[in-house]
């Protein structure tokens, strides 16, 4: 019955053979996709959608942290699939290589959980530091999850379930991005005002170095480090040694970034709208309206292209 009532409320025309970009407005209780610097499309999802994640069949999840609740869609036709309950307060999100399970950061309960991704049932839990927020996945099967109440990152073994480390950071760490070759995790360290590089060999921090105001969203392009600077409506470009290469100016302020074919996608919750960011001319060259409370975004590659974020 749900699923037959969002394929209604989330219909929306197919996806070209290009990047897309998915943006979820947590005021606004909707994802919006952007296939391009000149392209949005809505879909309604319900209340209070806060965090985002997707496997390379194009299926979405998106965590209703308020709602006690995670929802499932199609991301090429905007079908919704379904609607699975979570009791606590989902937040961050990752999900298994072959898509059958779904990890969820409990932000309430301290957690981590792993659950079925078609029917919610829990399979697995781990305790946690407190708040766990932002949650990747590496192709081994490790999550790293970044532990804001601890100031650390916490790394799991996705398939027992086992605490493998615990790294500390700087203060409250929210946003991780590994680095295309996933030998580095970044960490932006919202309350010390700057970003953690971590070995994900030796499991260990590597140095950490000034970031901007309030780094709250991190992405990686290439040897480029992306930080959004929610108090200074900024972009911080780091070079792969975390030197300062440039600052650009986006919307106010700025959470989450996705990179995709040369552009940044720059989520602004106060300006309700997302910052196109040339990476070549390291300039915003585009500003798309979005539903209120624009937070998380993804990106996956169209057919063809090798990676994504």
């Amino acid at each position: 019955m749900l699923a037959a009532a969002l394929a209604t409320s989330l219909a929306l025309p197919p996806l070209e053979a290009r990047a897309a970009v998915y943006v979820a407005s947590q005021d606004g209780g909707a994802v919006t996709r952007i296939d391009g610097p000149d392209e949005a499309s809505p879909m309604a999802v319900g209340a209070g959608p806060a965090g985002l994640a997707a496997v390379p069949d194009g299926t979405l999840y998106l965590a209703h942290p308020d709602r006690g609740a995670i929802t499932a869609l199609e991301a090429a036709t905007g079908r919704g699939l379904r609607r699975l309950p979570f009791a606590g307060q989902p937040f961050g999100l990752a999900v298994s290589r072959d898509g059958r399970a779904l990890f969820v950061g409990d932000w309430q309960g301290n957690r981590l959980v792993r659950i079925d991704a078609e029917s919610g049932a829990v399979e697995a839990e781990l305790a946690l530091g407190r708040e766990p927020a932002g949650l990747v996945r590496d192709a081994v099967g490790r999550l790293f999850v970044a532990e804001r109440g601890g100031d650390s990152v916490a790394v799991v073994d996705g398939t027992a379930m086992r605490l493998l480390a615990r790294i500390p950071v700087g203060r409250a760490p929210f946003a991780l991005a590994l680095s295309p070759d996933e030998g580095r995790l970044y960490v932006g360290n919202v309350r010390s005002n700057d970003l953690t590089a971590i070995d994900t060999r030796a499991l260990a921090a590597i140095t950490t170095r000034p970031a901007g105001r309030s780094p709250y969203g991190v992405a990686v392009q290439g040897d480029r480090i992306l930080v959004t600077n929610q108090e200074a409506g900024t972009v911080s470009v780091l070079a792969a040694d975390l030197t300062l290469a440039g600052t650009v100016s986006v919307g106010r302020y700025p959470e989450g970034v996705a990179v995709a074919e040369g552009r940044a996608y720059v989520a602004n919750w106060f300006s309700d709208d997302v910052s196109v960011i040339d990476l070549t001319a390291m300039r915003e060259v585009a500003r798309r309206k979005v539903p209120a409370g624009p937070r998380a975004i993804l990106a996956l590659p169209s057919a063809g292209e090798g990676g994504g974020q």
